[in-house]
């Protein structure tokens, strides 16, 4: 059984960072895309960044490109997102997520972590 649990998340103005962190617990393959998701109120849920490390291959939705790094460490089987440069439309709930290609669909997702609310404030 997979956990994902994260951490970081918090209040920050725009245009400020925050890097969040994934630690996963039980066995991840490496053809299991592990990234991150998000949610906004009343608005479903969308893929953010991901990575497939089987190619270490990164996916990013075009609105955080050049904006959010994912990187993972595979010692610790942790996954971060970076985030710089924040805008208020960056506010949502983040999830930890794992599952099958393509990496940033929501219904191929197998695990999600518990979430940890990101903030932008103008």
């Amino acid at each position: 059984q997979v956990q994902l649990v994260e951490s970081g998340g918090g209040s920050v103005q725009a245009g400020g960072s925050l890097r969040l962190s994934c630690a996963a617990s039980g066995y991840i393959g490496s053809r299991t895309c592990v990234g991150w998701f998000r949610q906004a109120p009343g608005k479903e849920r969308e893929g953010v960044a991901s990575v497939y490390p089987r190619t270490s291959n990164a996916y990013y939705d075009e609105s955080v490109e050049r904006r959010f790094t994912i990187s993972r460490d595979n010692g610790k089987i942790a996954v971060y997102l970076q985030m710089d440069s924040l805008k208020p439309e960056d506010t949502a709930m983040y999830y930890c997520a794992a599952g099958a290609l393509p990496c940033l669909r929501a219904d191929r997702i197998v695990y999600w972590g518990q979430g940890t609310q990101v903030t932008v404030s103008s």
